[in-house]
């Protein structure tokens, strides 16, 4: 009952911009799930929800992962204003930033969560990403350059 109780709790926050314990309680009692405050305390916590900025400007419950869409939008506008050159040796992308920038270029990689990515580190300006392979590090740079290019 857990489980599905939970599995409900965040398909309706995907679903719904829900504010508050209450908001949610009352969701959950509108589709045959009987819950206390207590319970949507402790199942909040388990699930290790957050509140973010909704498009709306309210704060609302969250899984905390932001869609890929839109982190990738957001990285392209960093890129855009950081990024001086790319290119990739076998595996490993080496990617060159403005002084004092790399590590936000770094983390919005970081962010993106891409499965071609096995980790990254980030100097002042230079960064250096490591591909599962050869292909998956040339995939990875022509998602750069399509970023780039929009």
């Amino acid at each position: 009952m857990k489980k599905r109780r939970q599995a409900k709790i965040i398909e309706l926050i995907s679903q719904n911009d829900i504010e508050t314990q209450e908001e949610l309680q009352q969701l959950l009692n509108e589709h045959g799930y009987e819950v206390t405050q207590a319970t949507i305390s402790r199942d909040i916590k388990e699930l290790r929800l957050v509140k973010d900025l909704s498009a709306k400007g309210r704060y609302v419950y969250s899984t905390g992962k932001k869609s890929v869409e839109n982190i990738n939008h957001r990285a392209g506008g960093i890129f855009n204003e950081t990024i001086i050159s790319y290119d990739y040796a076998l595996n490993t992308v080496v990617i060159k930033c403005f002084p004092g920038m790399a590590n936000a270029v770094c983390a919005a990689i970081d962010s993106m969560n891409l499965n071609e990515i096995l980790g990254s580190i980030a100097g002042d300006d230079t960064i250096f990403i490591l591909c599962r392979s050869e292909e998956t590090a040339a995939l990875f740079t022509n998602k750069l350059r399509t970023m780039l290019d929009a």
